[in-house]
């Protein structure tokens, strides 16, 4: 098996809505704001290549949206989903599996494109691979919330049913063993419904892709939860106990949106569990 992050740009996002209660006197000292309050957030993926698969962990967020919708996020970075596959050496049509940790744009947007610059049809990026959601989250997303209603976008989802590329992981517990092959998942439901965390044992380390549980390391301290949680008391518990666990077990905690950490471990203190150690993928596993 080998790992590979896949950078597909950033973005920027209020740092209000990133921090929640957390004043910005604070967040602000690991986070800093430009003149409009916006934070930068990447967007960070992973390629697992494992035997004849070649998994593809979330998508980022595209690219046919229209102006407008960019123009509140303030997209920035040379790096794309497709070059970044490609630079590995690597084709779209080499993707086997599209593991979806939840459907909101940023996290799906990139699996599906116009086919044209007409923009009147759409396909799905990965033509070979299974893309694979929950039930459960399916449901929330296809009938969404007013909360959420603005993040989960038709366009991003339903071309990926429609083309029959659509499959689901069970969910039997909060914790689901070899959803796909060498692949746990931890599933967690403060965010959005049933969000979708990948754990990977790896040259005898644990990874877990923490996708929006942990958007960044700033946001190890329980109290840190963002704006745009569903149930943050839910996430509350949720954190408390799945840090607990990756400090006990030395996991290594792989970062979708930190700007600035790419991977870190966690211990136990005096004050819960914080940020031990911080370093890229590559400085760890070469």
């Amino acid at each position: 098996m080998k790992i590979y992050p896949i950078h597909t740009g950033n973005f920027k996002l209020d740092g209000g809505a990133m921090f929640g209660v957390v004043p910005k006197s604070i967040w602000s000292k690991t986070n800093p704001a430009d003149n409009n309050n916006m934070c930068n957030w990447s967007m960070r993926c992973m390629l697992i290549e494992d035997g004849d698969r070649l998994i593809l962990i979330d998508t980022g967020v595209g690219d046919k949206q229209s102006e407008k919708f960019f123009s509140y996020y303030y997209l920035f970075g040379d790096q794309t989903l497709k070059t970044s596959i490609e630079a590995l050496g690597f084709g779209l049509d080499d993707i086997t599996d599209v593991f979806l940790t939840h459907l909101h744009f940023d996290h799906v947007g990139g699996g599906v494109k116009w086919t044209d610059n007409s923009r009147t049809k759409l396909e799905t990026v990965f033509k070979n691979a299974t893309y694979w959601s929950n039930e459960n989250h399916w449901k929330w997303a296809i009938e969404p919330n007013a909360r959420e209603k603005a993040s989960f976008l038709t366009e991003n989802m339903m071309p990926i049913k429609e083309n029959g590329q659509l499959k689901f992981i069970d969910r039997i517990d909060d914790y689901q063993h070899n959803a796909l092959p060498n692949i746990d998942v931890i599933f967690v439901d403060g965010h959005t419904e049933s969000q979708m965390l990948p754990r990977i044992k790896y040259k005898g380390k644990t990874i877990v892709f923490v996708a929006d549980l942990l958007p960044a390391a700033a946001h190890i301290p329980l109290a840190y939860v963002i704006g745009y949680d569903t149930r943050p008391l839910q996430t509350l518990k949720e954190k408390e106990t799945f840090l607990n666990l990756a400090a006990d077990e030395d996991y290594i905690l792989f970062f979708e949106h930190d700007y600035y950490n790419e991977c870190c471990t966690v211990k136990h203190t005096e004050k819960g569990v914080r940020m031990d150690q911080s370093f890229t993928f590559k400085e760890l596993f070469g």
